[in-house]
């Protein structure tokens, strides 16, 4: 959050970016799901990891995409050119809208009449000076499902989104324990979140992605909750190569599959959250507690432990007051 407060300048004009900057060309890639996102939200002994991060990173996918375009333009009509793929300040969504890819539906993300929700964008700027695209229009109308379907409520308004309440910044950017009055609204999201995504009607339209290297791998389609909770580092970085998920870290990932098993109503997780109890990483063994209270209560009081910790002893607390 730091970050978009420092870089706000920057972001509101891309010249602050790159004084020479004259035109910045927007492209999409749809990365449509071959099914229903929101399926996997019934198992809940297993993990929903969003549908972007299923497959290989998108960076390393559209980023030679874009320098194989800015290569023929620079061939065709000289000049010079950035490539940007979510790398920088750049306001990719305000900038597609203003290139008619779509619009900023309610849930601010980009709706496209083509493709509904599933667009990766990535921008070529340059110092040619081109043609001006018509900017798309809000097509939302009346709808307002997106914003209902928010299990944090991270819609203050239309348009609006706090991203301290959005599942997908708790479960990827943010460092520390995930807000308790959160947890259990997050359900078995453990790596983003396609609620809002997934409801959008202009999704009737969307096509199934034909990148064959964003394609979901089968063992992160509805990957065991009990099985990732065992992950160590090693075997962390091994499941998630070439994947953004493995960006977070093992300690931040495990967190987030211990908040899932605490809402799993699962007691046979139990022994998962209670192994995790001695972790190393503080982050993991408050996740941990919060998970077996919620499991089996008799057997944390059992093992209370005190813990160097502060954030730890307080989740103690919490678990057993």
């Amino acid at each position: 959050m730091t970050w978009m407060a420092t870089t706000a300048a920057r972001r509101g004009d891309p010249r602050a970016l790159w004084s020479e900057v004259r035109s910045v060309i927007m492209l999409g890639l749809n990365y449509g799901p071959d099914g229903d996102p929101l399926a996997i939200l019934k198992q809940r002994d297993r993990g929903a990891i969003s549908v972007y991060a299923q497959g290989d990173d998108y960076h390393d996918i559209i980023k030679p995409h874009l320098k194989r375009v800015a290569r023929w333009l620079i061939a065709n009509a000289g000049g010079d050119v950035k490539v940007f793929v979510d790398t920088a300040a750049v306001m990719e969504k305000p900038l597609a809208a203003s290139a008619g890819l779509g619009w900023q539906g309610k849930h601010t993300n980009l709706v496209s009449r083509e493709f509904g929700s599933w667009l990766f964008l990535g921008a070529i700027f340059t110092t040619l000076d081109l043609p001006v695209d018509n900017a798309e229009t809000d097509h939302c109308g009346a709808c307002r499902k997106c914003l209902d379907v928010c299990p944090t409520a991270a819609f203050p308004a239309p348009y609006q989104l706090d991203a301290r309440r959005c599942i997908s910044y708790l479960t990827i950017e943010h460092k520390g324990p995930i807000p308790r009055e959160l947890r259990a609204a997050m359900g078995n999201r453990i790596y983003g979140c396609d609620d809002c995504l997934s409801v959008c009607p202009w999704n009737k339209f969307a096509q199934l992605g034909h990148e064959a290297k964003l394609a979901s791998r089968d063992n992160l389609r509805a990957p065991k909750l009990a099985e990732l909770a065992r992950l160590d580092d090693a075997s962390f970085r091994t499941l998630f190569a070439k994947s953004p998920v493995k960006r977070v870290g093992r300690d931040r990932f495990v967190r987030n599959v211990l908040v899932a098993i605490g809402n799993a109503d699962d007691v046979t997780l139990a022994a998962d959250a209670e192994r995790l109890l001695t972790d190393a990483s503080p982050l993991v063994r408050g996740a941990a507690v919060w998970a077996l209270g919620r499991l089996d209560r008799a057997t944390l009081k059992a093992l209370r432990r005190p813990d160097e910790d502060a954030s730890v002893e307080d989740e103690w607390a919490a678990a057993l007051s």
